[in-house]
């Protein structure tokens, strides 16, 4: 009887999605860092000639009292929360193109689907935040 029910967990564990894993700091630097810098400090040297300066990624915790709101910066990534591109806020929107595929992560204990590289880069972005 142990046998079948340990063949029946292993079968259940094959079938079950895989997660893709995605490196937020390359993500970073293939996506953001022509404008927002290597470092994330708004200082690339495409920077200069936009409209408006890119902020510094690194003090996103700072300027929200010490606390980094996730869902506001996976909602800025992907432009779901913006209008259009090329008005007020000039960065592209993420979410038109291939964030990778969907993974799984809590949100007040419900499961949430959130592209991959959407959340890797907000991870990353949490990782090299800074204070003044």
């Amino acid at each position: 009887m142990r046998i079948i029910i340990l063949t029946g967990l292993l079968a259940l564990a094959a079938c079950a999605p895989e997660q893709t894993t995605i490196d937020g700091e390359a993500a970073f630097m293939a996506q953001c860092s022509a404008c927002h810098g290597r470092d994330g400090r708004g200082n690339a040297a495409m920077a200069a000639s936009l409209a408006v300066t890119p902020p510094d990624l690194t003090l996103i915790s700072d300027r929200n009292g010490g606390t980094f709101p996730q869902d506001r910066v996976m909602s800025q990534i992907d432009g779901f929360t913006r209008g259009a591109h090329g008005g007020a806020d000039p960065m592209p929107h993420f979410g038109d193109g291939d964030l990778g595929p969907l993974v799984m992560t809590s949100q007040d204990g419900n499961p949430v689907p959130v592209p991959a590289e959407l959340l890797a880069l907000s991870n990353y972005l949490q990782l090299i935040q800074r204070q003044p």
